[in-house]
């Protein structure tokens, strides 16, 4: 796990600030009838305006600047020109973009027109579990303290958390030490540092936490088509603290 000093820190603090503008900027443009192909391709231009490399891009392969998941797809949905947004989906769109060299990460859901209660109470389970474990992060916390915090929060809303993906450090990298679950998990447990940066993501599900991944080898959805939410934002420890570096 590594420690970023000042200079890598400001990279990742003006990466995650330019990210989140962009993502705030493409609201307005997640409508019924334009195409998941058409809101990668928009994202990645604003990208590129604002000297932000598409870290996914190229990432084991991977095509596109963005991951965009509809409803019951948890991560990693590849932006198609065939998956058209209809009123009533729940969309979640996850980029990274780098900074001379430093990475941010984050992930932001939308509504389609009219959504159900479901998802609307989903959505909001969690960005609350995502707000709580912020709060927590600190030097001296582990991040298995973190990690139940989001499990409890999930759980008590009578939702699942995903189990076989999990937060991550971030920098350099878009995938660091130490590993962040979403749930409590046994084994080796990692003591926060002032200077770690983290991409702490709730991934849950309506129901079971069984995923399945599509024979494009890399959407994952829920293995009994119940929706799925996901939020995610890269985090900074700081003395007293964490500073969100993926909002405005």
């Amino acid at each position: 796990m590594l420690i970023k000093n000042k200079i890598a820190i400001e990279k990742m603090r003006i990466a995650g600030n330019r990210l989140a503008m962009i993502l705030k900027e493409i609201e307005p443009a997640v409508i019924a009838g334009v195409s998941t192909w058409d809101l990668d391709r928009q994202i990645e231009e604003k990208m590129r305006k604002s000297q932000l490399n598409p870290e996914c891009k190229g990432y084991a392969g991977y095509k596109h600047a963005t991951c965009i998941s509809l409803s019951d797809g948890i991560v990693h949905g590849i932006p198609s020109k065939d998956l058209i947004l209809k009123s009533g989906d729940f969309v979640k769109i996850d980029v990274v973009g780098s900074y001379k060299g430093y990475c941010a990460d984050m992930t932001r859901y939308f509504f389609v027109g009219v959504v159900s209660q479901t998802v609307k109470r989903m959505a909001v389970t969690a960005q609350q579990a995502l707000d709580e474990a912020i709060e927590l992060v600190a030097p001296g916390v582990k991040i298995s303290k973190v990690s139940a915090c989001i499990q409890d929060r999930v759980e008590q809303a009578g939702f699942s958390v995903i189990r076989v993906f999990a937060g991550h450090g971030i920098g350099k990298d878009l995938h660091e030490e130490p590993d962040v679950p979403n749930y409590r998990k046994a084994g080796d447990d990692v003591v926060l540092r002032e200077g770690m940066t983290l991409a702490i993501e709730p991934m849950i599900s309506e129901r079971s936490y069984e995923v399945r991944i599509m024979q494009d080898g890399w959407t994952a959805k829920t293995a009994d088509g119940g929706i799925s939410a996901h939020v995610e934002d890269t985090v900074l420890v700081v003395r007293n603290g964490s500073e969100v570096l993926t909002r405005i």
